[in-house]
């Protein structure tokens, strides 16, 4: 089950969003010559991944951010595009463009350190931005979890509620992290799981600033805005 799109485009450009796009695709771009010389991607990794050992080392802390701008393939920076696509404008239309950098960051670096307790011992690096990502999943997943999103599901597309979508993910992420033992390379569950916890709790403060049930009973859970309608377009034949 792969989310598509959403039927909630936000009120205003979504900047800051578009912006994390641009600096994700623009830094893994400047990266693909690196690709093909290990000695090089290694000293990379090693200069701007996260490094669990390192950090509890008590070096290494400022890849808790950088990391969060490195990618390690294609399907890796599509996919997490897409969701933050998806997911990013309407909670940064929410939170404002500044605060939604800061939470965005701040998420990423919260994920960032469930990877790092989850396997203090670990030299393997972490990079990507699901983290953060998966942050903004759970400040959707507050604010807005009747929004409606359009999911593939085998060879169909069909249109559910967002916290059904959400909830299968971090259930997902979260068995991930149960199952996966330390030291494998892989996905970064524990960095998914704590991401969207983090995300869910710092998004807490503004959804209770909003009305908190009364905010989701004058929105029906969905983001303030008219939602868009897709489908073929009905033409006459002759």
């Amino acid at each position: 089950m792969f989310p598509i799109r959403d039927h909630n485009p936000s009120g205003r450009v979504p900047y800051v969003t578009y912006a994390l796009m641009a600096a994700n695709i623009g830094i893994f771009l400047s990266m693909l010559p690196i690709f093909e010389d290990e000695r090089a991607l290694a000293q990379l990794y090693y200069n701007w991944a996260l490094l669990p050992r390192r950090v509890m080392g008590g070096d290494g802390y400022a890849a808790l951010l950088t990391s969060q701008f490195l990618h390690a393939g294609w399907m890796h920076i599509a996919g997490n595009m897409l969701f933050l696509w998806i997911f990013g404008d309407n909670v940064e239309d929410e939170m404002g463009h500044l605060p939604y950098l800061g939470f965005y960051l701040l998420a990423g670096t919260l994920s960032g350190y469930a990877h790092v307790i989850s396997d203090p011992a670990s030299f393997v690096p972490m990079v990507g931005a699901s983290g953060a990502i998966a942050g903004v999943m759970g400040g959707y997943l507050l604010l807005f979890p009747k929004a409606r999103i359009d999911v593939l599901f085998i060879i169909k597309i069909i249109t559910i509620p967002a916290w059904i979508m959400l909830v299968l993910w971090f259930v997902m992420q979260f068995t991930g992290s149960i199952l996966t033992r330390p030291g494998q390379g892989g996905i970064a569950y524990w960095a998914h799981t704590g991401g969207f916890v983090a995300g869910f709790l710092l998004a807490l403060p503004l959804w209770v600033k909003l009305g908190g049930k009364q905010f989701w009973r004058k929105t029906r859970g969905h983001p303030p805005h008219p939602p868009a309608r897709y489908g073929m377009p009905k033409v006459k034949r002759k």
